[in-house]
């Protein structure tokens, strides 16, 4: 009687991008002949996927890892990977003794069966015994990019079009274990979307418009990509839009596709803090461009995220972020307490930031926040909008990206994965409710 099938359990922590990741590592091991357990704590396997992205990511990693530990059965083997494993491998190995493997994507891993395995696992991808008896899977030597990944199992899927960034910012150390930006062809990138099958595909990279730059290709390779990937699906949406790449055309494409939704990485809008932070602009040119793109577009939603307590931020900068977060009444916005990162440009900087005053700074933004999103949301009471149904009594509209922002609740009699034309009666928040749908194709 042969064995049954080993099981696995991938908890992912951090950006849509580590999902991507986490999706293709399913596919790899579901075509090993693993199957997925219904717990953590039933499977032969668990991965965690981690975040090295802030202090707080990695806490929530460190934390996660130490729960699953906690919870395995006996004999399970524990990985850790993603951002954590690639850029502290060494020191997280050591640190966390009772795991089984340590290693980042970058890396082959064999995955060794633990019944009739007794030999010692290593964290350097070896395992002592010869291997008999035992059943191997391999996290393979990435390329994820390319990697064949399970069917969407929502209405909507992240599709990550890049891997790296060339950039230099000043606080963000991703180019140092993700290396360059790697951009893949159009046609891997299609062949992916057509196999998910999904209704919504989210387009998906550190630096999105500067999708094709590295092939030598031109700047704007990113406008032929998502007309063809509209051609495929209902809705086509990009998160992590650079500002000074957000052309007229890159624009025009975007609200082409039925979802004008912009996504923009700003940081701040001090000019003598984005020079320290070796970024682009300024808030009078990023408020130009949002009164531009909604005088253009007047349906078109934003979303932007910010650090607080950047190096030699002042109250002349903090004051500059809080007029601007005021007249640009973006729907969605995200506030992040500035975290020193090793080997970054930022790390030797000047000009700390005490905590109990970046805490208050943070309070005040999102205080503000909170507010002008309550209101632009209350101001979609009585409007008439096309929703997807992610699932039974949830939806959403081109206004609000999946996981991230806010959703519609519509009557839970409505198809998962359809589009409907529902009526706004009510806001909670983030939130709307709806009534008086109506089933429609999008």
């Amino acid at each position: 009687m042969s064995e049954p099938s080993r099981t696995y359990w991938v908890e992912t922590l951090g950006c849509p991008k580590n999902q991507v990741d986490s999706d293709k590592l399913v596919g790899t091991l579901t075509a090993d002949g693993m199957l997925p357990a219904a717990t953590a704590d039933e499977a032969d396997l668990v991965v965690v996927n981690t975040c090295a992205f802030i202090g707080e990511a990695r806490q929530e990693s460190v934390d996660t890892i130490l729960a699953l530990e906690d919870q395995r059965q006996d004999g399970a083997e524990l990985i850790v990977t993603g951002c954590m494993a690639e850029r502290y491998g060494d020191e997280l190995a050591e640190a966390l003794p009772e795991v089984t493997r340590v290693a980042g994507f970058g890396v082959p891993v064999t995955l060794g069966a633990t019944r009739n395995n007794t030999g010692n696992n290593t964290n350097d991808g070896t395992n002592d015994d010869d291997g008999a008896g035992a059943a191997n899977f391999v996290i393979p030597s990435l390329d994820l990019l390319e990697l064949p990944r399970p069917p969407a199992t929502a209405p909507w899927a992240y599709v990550k079009v890049a891997e790296g960034c060339d950039r230099n910012c000043g606080f963000c150390a991703i180019p140092t274990f993700r290396g360059k930006q790697r951009s893949r062809t159009i046609e891997s990138i299609l062949a992916e979307v057509d196999q998910l099958s999904a209704k919504e595909i989210v387009l998906v990279a550190q630096d999105l418009a500067a999708y094709g730059r590295d092939q030598g290709v031109g700047e704007r390779a990113i406008i032929p990509l998502v007309e063809q990937v509209a051609e495929r699906t209902d809705r086509v949406r990009l998160l992590y839009l650079y500002p000074s790449d957000l052309t007229d055309a890159l624009i025009d494409t975007i609200c082409a596709t039925g979802v004008p939704y912009f996504d923009l990485s700003l940081q701040h809008v001090s000019p003598p803090l984005m020079r320290r932070m070796r970024r682009w602009g300024d808030g009078d040119r990023f408020l130009e461009r949002v009164q531009a793109i909604r005088k253009r577009e007047p349906d078109a939603a934003f979303r932007s995220n910010f650090i607080v307590g950047y190096p030699g931020e002042t109250e002349e900068d903090h004051d500059a972020l809080l007029r601007f977060v005021s007249e640009a009444e973006v729907d969605w916005c995200g506030f992040f307490a500035y975290s020193k990162e090793d080997g970054t440009y930022a790390a030797d900087l000047d000009g700390d930031v005490p905590v109990n005053l970046m805490n208050e700074r943070l309070a005040e933004l999102r205080e503000m926040q909170d507010a002008i999103t309550a209101r632009r949301r209350d101001d979609l009471i009585g409007s008439s909008m096309s929703v997807l149904v992610d699932e039974a009594g949830i939806a959403r509209s081109h206004r609000e990206a999946p996981e991230i922002d806010g959703i519609i609740r519509v009557p839970a009699d409505l198809e998962v994965g359809g589009f409907a034309t529902v009526e706004i009666d009510n806001a909670e928040g983030p939130d709307l409710i709806a009534v008086g749908a109506s089933e429609t194709s999008e």
